[in-house]
């Protein structure tokens, strides 16, 4: 029930076929399952994933995709065999805080037209679609606004006050119900294929060396970071307080590595963990590997006997949910003692954001991790150097 919503969501945000945020966890769970170190994390697709998926989607579609997908994988299973895992994860927390901040305004902005009623479409960035929709404004209807403002407030107030309840799901719910009370015919989501994605067509062209492989780098830190911090958010929710174990990390990377080459062949968005399916199973007592199994039956079933009841949600809802999705992901608890963080902590935060925005996620985690190693370059240069206390008594 917390994996439908979002599945969707973030399919549709990267372009792909809507079932296809679904089939991420159908796919991969079996494998994760098996091999992973953690019996309890929960995988799927995460929105940390969207902006280095969706560019190649609208210049190459599904084989984009897919050889992304695959070349991510491999540097994901390369950072496992070369035991980079423990040095991955330590990537500072304030360029993916920032990073996180920025993908959720991105999110947001993104969502604006189909919130508004407004013709989809317009430039790809999204500072260009922030200044597109503020001149359309005049053209906004109200309709799809209280659908998405319904979906976006009870998602949040239930994360608040019921955290365990499937917030999202139960918004969708109700905007349905309101749009069917009032006649509203809004453009609805359709039907959505119950038939098992087929392999992605594409060949590998030598462009793909800066137009493939530089988004998959970057996808396989922020996949290999996402896997390896949720794994220990989950283990801290248990009581388990302990550090990994120095081959756990390497482990859990080389699982959802093999995971995401299988799913990866069908163009299937790669796996990743997901704190709040991995915490509500916790919640709901799961404890074991199966656990997982069974979190990818139930999506399966539901995808082919409910796919009737996914056709009518209308396209503001969804919108409405990606807006919910986004906005969690703006760190406010950062933004609040951003005062009291260090400058280049700050600093970090602030470049990485607005790089997200104004370049790409590639190109905003790089410059965000530049600060950091520029100031110890500097330090380094700075730094007095020892004097041999032999040479100077030779001079004197």
């Amino acid at each position: 029930m917390v994996a439908l919503p979002y599945g969707l969501a973030m399919a549709r945000l990267m372009g792909l076929p809507v079932e296809f945020g679904l089939y991420t966890s159908i796919l991969t769970a079996p494998i994760t399952a098996i091999l992973g170190r953690n019996p309890v994390l929960i995988g799927g697709t995460a929105s940390a994933t969207v902006p280095f998926l969706a560019a190649v989607v609208r210049a190459q579609g599904i084989g984009g995709a897919a050889k992304v997908g695959l070349a991510a994988s491999v540097f994901l299973m390369a950072f496992g065999v070369l035991r980079l895992g423990r040095y991955v994860a330590k990537v500072p927390h304030a360029v993916v805080s920032g990073f996180s901040c920025g993908v959720g305004t991105m999110m947001v902005i993104l969502q604006l037209r189909t919130l508004l009623g407004l013709p989809v479409g317009g430039p790809s960035s999204p500072i260009g679609q922030l200044v597109s929709v503020a001149g359309m404004f005049g053209r906004a209807r109200w309709e799809p606004m209280v659908l998405g403002i319904i979906v976006v407030g009870f998602a949040l107030a239930s994360a608040r006050r019921w955290p365990r309840s499937p917030g999202p799901l139960v918004g969708v719910a109700l905007a349905v119900s309101v749009a069917a009370m009032f006649g509203w015919h809004e453009t609805p989501l359709g039907r959505i294929s119950m038939q098992f994605p087929a392999l992605a067509e594409f060949t590998w062209r030598a462009t793909d060396i800066r137009e493939v492989l530089p988004p998959a780098f970057g996808l396989a830190i922020v996949a290999a970071v996402n896997i390896l911090i949720t794994s220990r958010v989950v283990e801290h929710f248990q009581g388990r307080h302990r550090p990994l174990r120095r081959g756990d990390a390497d482990a859990e990377l080389g699982a959802y590595g093999i995971a995401n080459l299988f799913a990866g062949v069908f163009g299937v968005p790669p796996s990743v963990g997901i704190p709040a399916r991995s915490l509500a199973n916790v919640r709901c007592g799961g404890t074991t590997r199966l656990s997982n199994l069974l979190h990818a039956a139930f999506l399966l079933l539901f995808l082919q006997f409910g796919s009737e009841l996914i056709a009518h949600v209308p396209m503001a809802a969804l919108a409405g949910v990606t807006t919910s999705i986004g906005i969690g992901l703006l760190e406010w608890s950062t933004w609040r003692r951003l005062h009291r963080m260090r400058r280049l902590d700050a600093s970090a935060f602030l470049v990485t954001a607005a790089a997200v925005l104004a370049t790409n996620a590639v190109a905003a985690v790089a410059m965000g991790c530049s600060l950091y190693l520029a100031r110890h370059v500097l330090a380094r240069a700075l730094a007095p150097r020892p004097v041999a206390i032999g040479a100077g008594r030779a001079e004197s």
